[in-house]
C-alpha cells in the first residue's frame, strides 16, 4: 500500500484531550480494533521484588530514618548539571521533602516530641512508598491504549479498498482545515473544527466494518459453497455494496466541499490583491497624468475599481457556495 493510500490513525473525537494526547504520544502501544485489546501487564519477578523489598526499604531510609541526612552529602557532591537533572527527574517538592524531613525529625526528638516525630515518620513513609509505586505501575499510555481499545482505528483495521477511501476523506479534511478560507474564518458557521473530525470518525468506523465483513466473507470461501448457499449469502453481499456506495458518496461530498473551499480561498486571495489596488491607484494616476491625457487615466482607474468590485462579488458567491457544500456534508 502506497503512502498516498495509507490512512493515518483515527481517534474518536469524543475522547477527552488528555486521552487523545496519551494515545498519540505512544502509537507503538496501540492495537488495531480488529484484534484483541492489549492485555494488562503481569508483574514480573523484578516488579514483585520491588514492591515487597525495595519500596519499603526505600521509604524507610528516606521517609523515616534520620539516616536520610546521608543523602544531603550525596546531593552536595553532585555537580550543577547532575543536580539540575535530578531536580527535573524527581521534582523540587520531593527533593525538598527528602532534605527537610530528617531535619524536622531530629529537631522534634531533641525537643522531646517523640510522638510527633513518629507521626511525621509514618506520613513520610506512606508518601515515599506511594511515590515509589509510581515507577512500577502500568504506564499511563499503555493503560489508555488498553482501556480505550476500539475508540481508535489504525491502518491495520482497513483493507485496501477501505484504506483508499479513508485516505481520500482525510486528504479532503486536511485540505479544508489547511485552506486559506478556513484560516481567514470565512467558513466559521460550518463548524469545520468540530464537524470534520466527526465525519472522519464516522467514515472510518463504517470502513472498518466493511473490512471486517469482507474478511469474514472471504474466510467462508464462497467458491467452495453450493449455489444454493451462495444465494443465501447474496443479500449480505448486496447490503455491503450498498453501504460502500453510501460511504463513497459521503467521501465524494467531502472532496467536493474541499474543492469549493479551495475556490473560495482563491477568490479571497484575489480579492485581497485587488483591495490593495486603491492605494496603488494614486501612483498609477500620477504616472498616467504625466504621460497621457487625463481621460485615459480616469478610464484606467475606473477599470481597476470595477475589477475590485467584481472580485468582491465573486468572493461572496464562492463563499456562499462553499458554505452550502459544508452544510450538505454536515447534514450527511
Amino acid at each position: 500500500m502506497t503512502d498516498a493510500s495509507r490512512p493515518r490513525p483515527v481517534l474518536d473525537p469524543a475522547l477527552p484531550d488528555r486521552d487523545r494526547a496519551l494515545l498519540t504520544a505512544a502509537p507503538e502501544r496501540l492495537a488495531p480494533a480488529s484484534r484483541p485489546a492489549p492485555p494488562p501487564p503481569r508483574p514480573g519477578i523484578g516488579t514483585i521484588a520491588a514492591r515487597l523489598v525495595w519500596i519499603p526499604l526505600f521509604a524507610l531510609f528516606y521517609g523515616v530514618l534520620p539516616g536520610g541526612w546521608f543523602h544531603l552529602f550525596f546531593l552536595a557532591s553532585l555537580d550543577e548539571d547532575d543536580l539540575v537533572g535530578g531536580v527535573l527527574r524527581w521534582g523540587r517538592l520531593p527533593l525538598t521533602a527528602m532534605m527537610l524531613t530528617p531535619a524536622v525529625q531530629v529537631v522534634l526528638l531533641m525537643l522531646g516530641q517523640g510522638e510527633a516525630a513518629a507521626a511525621l515518620a509514618a506520613v513520610s513513609f506512606t508518601g515515599w512508598a506511594a511515590g515509589a509505586l509510581q515507577h512500577v505501575r502500568e504506564p499511563a499510555a499503555a493503560r489508555a491504549a488498553r482501556e480505550l481499545h476500539g475508540r481508535y482505528l489504525l491502518p491495520a483495521d482497513f483493507d485496501r479498498p477501505a484504506a483508499r477511501l479513508l485516505a481520500r476523506a482525510q486528504r479532503a479534511v486536511d485540505a479544508v482545515l489547511g485552506s486559506e478560507a478556513h484560516r481567514a474564518g470565512l467558513l466559521d458557521d460550518v463548524g469545520n473544527n468540530v464537524e470534520l473530525p466527526r465525519q472522519e470518525w464516522a467514515i472510518a468506523r463504517a470502513l472498518a466494518e466493511h473490512t471486517r465483513l469482507r474478511r469474514e466473507y472471504r474466510a467462508q470461501e464462497p467458491q467452495r459453497l453450493s449455489p444454493a448457499v451462495r444465494a443465501l449469502l447474496e443479500p449480505q453481499r448486496s447490503a455491503l455494496e450498498l453501504s460502500v456506495r453510501s460511504v463513497t458518496e459521503r467521501v465524494e461530498a467531502l472532496e467536493d466541499y474541499a474543492r469549493r473551499v479551495k475556490e473560495a480561498g482563491d477568490a479571497y486571495h484575489e480579492w485581497q490583491v485587488l483591495q490593495r489596488l486603491p492605494e496603488q491607484n494614486a501612483r498609477y494616476r500620477d504616472l498616467l497624468a504625466e504621460t497621457v491625457r487625463d481621460d485615459l487615466a480616469r478610464e484606467q482607474i475606473e477599470r481597476l475599481t470595477a475589477d475590485a468590485r467584481h472580485a468582491e462579488s465573486a468572493l461572496r458567491d464562492s463563499i456562499a457556495t462553499a458554505l452550502r457544500a459544508g452544510r450538505e456534508v454536515s447534514g450527511g
